[in-house]
């Protein structure tokens, strides 16, 4: 038997203790870990390939580039620019998975704060393949009110995330985004 790797969860954010939780994955051939981590760790190519994100800015300097303990906003979902942390970024290494997780927030009173952790893993499987893993706990009204949307937009905006990401890390850029 196999064991994939999971997202590694703080408490405050374990998934369904929240208001608003969605997992996406995909499992494709013929992309490395390596290269589906560039473009997901380069906000620089995030609006060539995934077109729910906007007004990407790194206030204390530093970027396009993600890195551990990096400070960026981004506007998506409607929301205006939140303000993001990153809180654990680790690349894929042999045998090992990258993991890259940022929260974001939105101050406000209770009916507009929202405060979330966006997880990824990416890594290397038998075969040529790449799995990545993309899963998001929010809380707060905003994300109670999105989770009862339908369709979900989180579930199928980060199933274009998704979907985006492997076109660009193919480089299959063309096919839309």
């Amino acid at each position: 038997m196999t064991t994939q790797n999971a997202i590694n969860w703080p408490e405050k954010y374990l998934p369904g203790t929240g208001d608003n939780f969605v997992s996406n994955e995909v499992v494709v051939e013929g992309v490395t870990a390596a290269r589906v981590w560039h473009y997901l760790t380069d906000t620089s190519t995030w609006e060539s390939y995934y077109d729910n994100v906007a007004d990407i800015s790194f206030p204390q300097g530093g970027g396009p580039r993600l890195k551990d303990d990096q400070v960026f906003s981004f506007g998506t979902f409607g929301f205006p620019p939140l303000d993001a942390h990153v809180v654990e970024y680790r690349e894929p290494a042999d045998g090992s998975p990258g993991r890259l997780s940022w929260t974001a927030e939105q101050d406000g009173g209770p009916q507009e704060r929202l405060d979330v952790l966006h997880a990824w893993l990416v890594e290397d499987l038998p075969g040529g393949r790449v799995r990545v893993l993309t899963q998001e706990t929010q809380i707060g009204a905003p994300a109670a009110a999105l989770a009862q949307e339908r369709p979900n937009p989180m579930l199928n905006g980060h199933q274009a995330w998704l979907d985006g990401l492997i076109r660009a890390a193919s480089g299959h850029l063309d096919t839309g985004a």
